[in-house]
């Protein structure tokens, strides 16, 4: 049974190469292509919630990560820059960001001296916990549109996409 659906973006750019290169078969672009292109939309409406907020993705995601670590909301820098895919530089500088703006602080690890864990504050607590409320309600209202089995057909598809993404080397 054939799904009719409107033309995006992406069509037009499957025709020209179509036009341009008939000799290649161009159709798995247009898959990674809405991905890339779905990405970029989403995360424009995503950083309006967290702007509201007066945050940025990355501070919601150092901070969501903490939160969702668990009482009492902390995590060695490692942990924190393992999860989050950046470098440890990278994470360093994040965290004297938020250190600075008082929504973090640096603790003695209580079960290993040589190092230090990450906890969020009374007011990172907080504004964590207003922010992932507000982010939630807003990926309910941007997929609101999509019936909820085809919602579950496309996350279960994505799942399998990401395995075999997540098992290439």
């Amino acid at each position: 049974m054939a799904v009719e659906r409107q033309a995006d973006a992406v069509d037009a750019i499957l025709a020209q190469w179509r036009r341009e290169r008939p000799d290649l078969d161009v159709s798995v672009m247009g898959l990674i292509g809405r991905i890339k292109r779905c990405e970029v939309l989403l995360q424009r409406k995503l950083n309006q919630t967290f702007a509201a907020f007066g945050m940025t993705r990355w501070e919601f995601d150092v901070l969501a990560t903490l939160r969702r670590s668990g009482a009492p909301y902390g995590l060695a820098p490692t942990a924190l820059f393992s999860t989050l895919m950046v470098t440890s530089g990278t994470m360093t500088h994040r965290l004297q960001g938020l250190e600075g703006r008082g929504l973090v602080q640096r603790l003695p690890h209580s079960e290993d001296a040589r190092s230090m864990l990450v906890q969020l504050t009374d007011a990172g607590l907080d504004l964590i916990d207003r922010a992932v409320a507000a982010h939630v309600a807003n990926e309910q209202r941007i997929l609101a549109p999509i019936k909820p089995a085809e919602l579950a057909a496309l996350d279960l598809r994505l799942a399998k996409l990401l395995a075999v993404l997540e098992a290439t080397p």
